[in-house]
């Protein structure tokens, strides 16, 4: 885990905190959508303009939190919809065979799970302004 320093932070730390509370606002709005209407969970978060327009705002303001504990949350925020998303994919390539079907089902369900873990628990550590794990890049 990469050790981030507050005291070298810049100095809109606060607009960019507030940001990424928008941000998990988004996801969570499309993952709540996806609950009640007609769509899945993960079909929700990864193809509603909310979801999109969240996965936008952490590409555009990925460098300025670069360096700070709030790069752990743009991160762990674009990495949960490019899982998503691929998640999706394995599905869909899955429900092309007749026997793979259940089996995307399962996933899907599972994927939908995930989501909602990935977006309560960055939420809650935003709060308590804690990182997220981040892979090494080694």
């Amino acid at each position: 885990m990469a050790d981030y320093r507050t005291e070298s932070a810049p100095a809109d730390l606060g607009g960019l905190v507030t940001l990424a509370h928008i941000i998990y606002g988004l996801h969570a709005f499309a993952v709540v959508s996806g609950i009640v209407g007609s769509a899945t969970i993960i079909g929700s978060f990864v193809a509603s303009l909310p979801s999109i327009l969240a996965v936008v705002l952490n590409y555009m303001k990925r460098d300025a939190v670069r360096g700070t504990w709030l790069e752990s949350h743009f991160r762990w925020q674009i990495r949960t919809f490019w899982f998503a998303l691929l998640w999706i994919l394995v599905s869909a390539a899955m429900i092309v065979t007749l026997i793979g079907i259940p089996l995307a089902f399962v996933l899907l369900i599972g994927a939908g799970l995930w989501i909602v873990y990935r977006v309560i628990r960055g939420w809650l550590n935003l709060l308590d302004r804690s990182t997220m794990p981040m892979p090494s890049d080694a």
